[in-house]
Parts: structure tokens; C-alpha cells; sequence
């Protein structure tokens, strides 16, 4: 902040309105750096990569996840309605499975209505990998798959033991009252990008594509190459401003999770909300990376080679912080090669993305135990995994 207000981007008039919404934190930071003649090229080319190899296809596959839901009614089912307790704990786990957090949100809230059981909650919160599902599917699908696998598996059988210890109404709240509100959201800010995202995505996609084969761009012209990188840095700090603006950003929950749902409901602003939330912890972790490889000279890469061990640890402990946005920074590394397989398996198993805000908030002693119940097999896996590799 010190720094900001030295160059001249920071007013007291905008560092109170910057206190007030700490996520203008990121774009603020992000111009700074555009500023500064040595950060300049690193930050374009983070801001590029991040758009052209994560948002593109995050996008595409979020329009593709939601209006499927549109016509698989049976993906928004709360729960089945057990006919037996195996069923009941399966069915908690493929929804946790699926991308993004709406499934587990769903089981926490039946359980909160004392219609799910607690070896419910364990199944989703196991399975589940939160937002950070959309940005590997998006990029390694491959990978994505495996993990989704692993959840459903190892989230079913935990469920199905949890069951077998505690009672299923075992920490359930004694009198709940929730009303579900939607809430009425900073749409007309969000609604800007519409238009944006509409002229740039099918060009955009064409880039990311030839991008992901290594076309090069200098054939079509010598200055192809730049005017893509500048384009996709553009797009991506648009990006990044919208989220800034979508969100009063004043608690820890508010910078670290997706935007509630608008209303009325639209699967078009959903998805230009989860796309923008996405892109804007990647850019920023794109960015932490970049700093510490090309400013503090930290090779992460040889760290977690030679403290290999240390992986899957420090991704279970991450797992532990509500959210999705530090999970997307465990995925990013990931895609980036710079932790391994066994990390993310780890990390994707212990984190409960969003659905641990409502869980705190309606379940508090529920939560806490089941968080400390996926850290088991969390460990298990991803320790299983790295001395197998």
C-alpha cells in the first residue's frame, strides 16, 4: 500500500474505498506492476497466459456444465432420498464430485434440515474439489477425470464408515430455521462484460487452441505475437476489475468464493461470475509465481523437488482454509508442473471450497469434525500416491 500511494495510484479518498472492498486490492496491484518498467513483460505475459489458457476454457466449459444441468434435472436433486444408508452416502458423494460447490452446499443444507446424515457430510465434503474442478478440467481433463474418481471412491467409503462409528443424526442442529434468500447482486457491473465476452470468446478460443498445439504466431506477421499477448492481458485485467466490482469484498469469505447466485437466476451471469472468480485467483497466482521465480529468484520447481515429501502435507493444511480461491492456487501450481500428482489428490480430498462457509455458519461443531475427518484420508492418498510414484 506504501508503495502504491508513492507512485500515485492510492488517494485517501481510494485507500478508504479500497478498505472497503479489498478486492480492488488485485487490479490495483496488477496496474502498478504494468507500471513498473522491469515488471511490465512478465505481467503481460502472466496476464495473457492466465486468459488464454485457463479463462478461455473455463468459459466454454462452465456454459457446457450449466445448460447440461438444464436438461439432467436430476444433477440439482438435494439428495436421494435414501432408501438405505449406503445409497444416501453414494449419492452425497457424486454430488460432491460434480464441478464447482452447488452439490455440497445442498448436502450441508439438508443435513442442517436433518435430512441427510452426517456420514453425508463427510462423503460430499471428501469428494468435493470445489471451483478448482472447472480450471483442471478446463486445462489437464485427463487429470480432472482421475481426480473426480478419486473423490467419488474415497468420499463414498469414508461416508460409509463415518456412518458405521456415529449415529446419523451424530452433531445435526437440535432447531434450524434457514430461509435460503437469493440475494439481489451487483448484476449491472457483471452485465458490462456480457457484451465483451460475447465479441472475444470465439476468436479467443481460436488463440487459446492454436496456443495448446504451439502454433506460431510470427508466420501470420511480426507483430502477431504481441498484439495477442496484449489482447489477452487486456481481457484478463477486465476481467479481473469486473470481479473486483461484483462484490462489496469486505470479509475473508467474500474475496475467497464464488459470488452468490443473482435474481432472478441466469445461467449467463452465473457463468460470467464463476469465469471471472476463477480467472482473477489464477492471475493473481500467476502472478505471486512470476515474482518469486524472475524478482526473488525462489525456484519453486527445485523447493518441492527437494522437500518433495513436504507436498502432500502443505496441500492437506491448505485444504483446510475455506474457499476456492486457495485451492485454484494448488490446481495452478499443478498445471504449472510445479507440485506433483499426489499434492493435488491430497489437497482436492481435504478442501471443502464453499461449502465449509455454510457449513461454519449453520453447523459449526459438524463442520469442524468433518473437516478434520477428510484430512485422514487426504493424507492417506496423497502419501499413498507419491511413494507409489
Amino acid at each position: 500500500m506504501i508503495l502504491l500511494s508513492q507512485i500515485g495510484f492510492i488517494t485517501p479518498a481510494s485507500k478508504r474505498f479500497v478498505s472497503q472492498n479489498k478486492r480492488l486490492l488485485l487490479p490495483l496491484f496488477l496496474l502498478v506492476c504494468l507500471a513498473v518498467p522491469t515488471l511490465r513483460d512478465i505481467t503481460i505475459t502472466a496476464l495473457s497466459d492466465a486468459f488464454f489458457q485457463v479463462s478461455v476454457f473455463v468459459a466454454a466449459t462452465l456454459l457446457i456444465y450449466y445448460y447440461s444441468i438444464e436438461h439432467l434435472p436430476q444433477l440439482e436433486l438435494s439428495y436421494l432420498s435414501a432408501k438405505s444408508p449406503a445409497l444416501e452416502v453414494m449419492f452425497a458423494s457424486v454430488l460432491g464430485a460434480l464441478p464447482g460447490c452447488g452439490g455440497a452446499i445442498i448436502v450441508v443444507t439438508q443435513f442442517t434440515k436433518g435430512q441427510a446424515s452426517f456420514g453425508a457430510i463427510v462423503a460430499v465434503l471428501t469428494a468435493t474439489m470445489g471451483d478448482a474442478a472447472f480450471l483442471l478440467l478446463a486445462t489437464r481433463p485427463t487429470e480432472g477425470l482421475m481426480i473426480m474418481a478419486i473423490g467419488l471412491v474415497v468420499g463414498s467409503f469414508c461416508g460409509l464408515i463415518v456412518n458405521a462409528i456415529h449415529k446419523p443424526d451424530f452433531l445435526r442442529p437440535t432447531e434450524q430455521e434457514q430461509k435460503h434468500q437469493v440475494k439481489i447482486l451487483p448484476t449491472k457491473i457483471i452485465k458490462i462484460s456480457k457484451p465483451v465476452w460475447m465479441f472475444a470468446i470465439i476468436p479467443s478460443l481460436v488463440i487459446a487452441f492454436l496456443i495448446a498445439f504451439n502454433v506460431d504466431f510470427d508466420q501470420f506477421g511480426q507483430y502477431t505475437s504481441t498484439g495477442i499477448s496484449l489482447f489477452g492481458a487486456a481481457m484478463a485485467l477486465f476481467t479481473v476489475t469486473i470481479w473486483a466490482y461484483s462484490s462489496k469484498g469486505e470479509t475473508y469469505k467474500e474475496i475467497t468464493s464464488e459470488d452468490d447466485e443473482c435474481n432472478p437466476p441466469s445461467k449467463l451471469i452465473k457463468v460470467l461470475q464463476d469465469t471471472h472468480f476463477v480467472t482473477a485467483w489464477v492471475v493473481a497466482s500467476f502472478m505471486l509465481f512470476e515474482i518469486l521465480v524472475n524478482i526473488a529468484g525462489l525456484d519453486l520447481k527445485t523447493w518441492f523437488v527437494h522437500y518433495a515429501y513436504l507436498a502432500p502435507l502443505v496441500a492437506v493444511v491448505i485444504g483446510f482454509l475455506p474457499g476456492c480461491g486457495p485451492q485454484i492456487i494448488v490446481t495452478t501450481l499443478y498445471i504449472q508442473g510445479i507440485i506433483p500428482f499426489s499434492a493435488l489428490a491430497a489437497n482436492a480430498i481435504s478442501n471443502d471450497g464453499d461449502a465449509l462457509f455454510p457449513a461454519i455458519a449453520m453447523a459449526p461443531k459438524a463442520a469442524v469434525i468433518a473437516t478434520l475427518y477428510t484430512s485422514i484420508p487426504a493424507l492417506v492418498v496423497g502419501y499413498g500416491l507419491y511413494f507409489l510414484s
